[in-house]
Parts: structure tokens; sequence; C-alpha cells
């Protein structure tokens, strides 16, 4: 059997007398494509954050690619290959949208390489990143004079300039409208037919359930159910929890 590519096991979070996350076990395969849902204070971004070393668990372990990444810090975690997007997207707001993704390309993957990039390789990467979001043609533009949409699809390219393995997208599409929605969906899977695993955390349940292939749902920092989508969203303890409120 081939290993999962992340292994969180019997991990636990508290702050001070508030348990955030209690004894979360979740595996997730290579090439997969997971959807991660939970009401409001369910515990979802503590997850995250103990993922990709924001927070530190208190109990349990968090390996990945084979490695144990508890007490990595979360540069050190982004050269192993794990990289995530976040909810409210956090450009360098005086560099240029290519030099936003020049960055990540200095300072994970050269470094991760360890080997000398020329200029010209360097822009070609850029461009090429910013190619795979559609974005090529706003490289010079400044981040402010982006589309709500589009600035979406710069934090994810901001991400992919990482080359991960595993990418984490933090609700990629809060305040957007439905045809955007599509449109970011259909980039995510786009990013995982190149061979990207991605966990997608999202309250938007259509474009949870067209995005996953696997569902995962957190309620008071537990995991309650886990499964195929359509099995997972007809349970009981799920309705209640989650989708009928």
């Amino acid at each position: 059997m081939t290993a999962p590519l992340l292994k969180i096991d019997n991990v636990g979070k508290r702050f001070g007398g508030f348990v955030a996350l209690d004894g979360i076990n979740l595996e997730v395969a290579r090439g997969e494509r997971l959807g991660l849902i939970g009401p409001n204070g369910s515990g979802k971004s503590t997850l995250v954050n103990c993922m990709s070393g924001t927070l530190h668990n208190e109990t349990g372990t968090v390996t990945f690619d084979g490695h144990p990444m508890n007490g990595l810090l979360a540069h050190q975690r982004t050269h192993l290959g794990l990289a995530r997007s976040f909810q409210l997207p956090r450009p360098f707001h005086s560099l240029s949208v290519a030099e936003n993704i020049r960055v990540p390309l200095l300072y994970t993957v050269r470094q991760r390489r360890d080997v000398p990039h020329t200029r010209e390789e360097l822009e070609h990467r850029c461009h090429e990143v910013l190619g795979l979001v559609g974005l090529e043609h706003k490289a010079r533009k400044q981040p402010k004079d982006l589309t709500q949409v589009k600035m979406r699809k710069l934090e994810l390219a901001r991400a992919m300039a990482a080359e991960p393995k595993l990418l984490i997208a933090d609700e990629a599409m809060a305040g957007l409208s439905e045809s955007e929605v599509k449109d970011i969906v259909a980039l995510l899977i786009a990013l995982n037919e190149r061979g990207i695993t991605i966990i997608l955390i999202e309250h938007i349940m259509t474009a949870v359930m067209s995005f996953s292939q696997r569902l995962a749902v957190l309620v008071s920092g537990r995991k309650i159910a886990d499964g195929d989508p359509q099995d997972v969203i007809r349970d009981p303890e799920v309705e209640r929890a989650y989708l009928g409120q």
C-alpha cells in the first residue's frame, strides 16, 4: 500500500482551557482532492495552522511525505513541499504581480534545489506560474489593480510558485460570484491534474461538492465524518451539526 502524503495522527491543540482540536486523525493520499468542512469555530483553521507550522500541536504527530513535521517551522515545511493560500490574500502591495511570484521562487524553490537560477530562468518560471492561473497579462500590474477573483488567483499563484506537493486552499472563493466560484474550482482541479494534492477548506457547498473526491467534517474540534462526499452530506450527525445550521 502506498504511504499517504500527509498523515495526521491523534493531533490535539488547546488554547488555555479551550480544546480546539481533540484527537484528530486524517490521511491524505498523493494526488487526492480532499474537502475539509465544518461550522465556524469547528477547528478547521487550527488544524491547517498545525499542518503548516503556524501553530504547533501539543499532542499527536503530523507527518508529510515521510518527514515528521512536529517542531518544524512554517518555512521549513514549505521547503519540504507543503504550501497554503490564505483566506484573506496577503500580497506584497508595493511589488508588482510578477514580483510577488519571484519572492517564493527565490526563497523557497531556489533554496530547496540549492542551485543558482539565471535571471532568464527566473523570469520564464515566473510567467509560467502566472500562466497557470491566467494572470500572465497582469504581470506588470500592482495587486491593487486586480479584481477580487484575480486577487484570489494571485494568492494561489504565490503558493504554487513554491512548487508544492500539497496545496492547502483556505476559503479561496469567499465573497466571489457564482461564475467566479466555478472559475476557481476549475483552476484548482486543473492544478490537481498537474499532480498537486489539494485540501480545500470552504463554506460554499456547491464548490466543495464539485471539487472533492473525499470529504472530512470537523465539529467542535472533532472529526465526525470522513468519506465519499455524497455519503458524508447525508450523515445525520453532519446534517445536524453543519448542514442544518
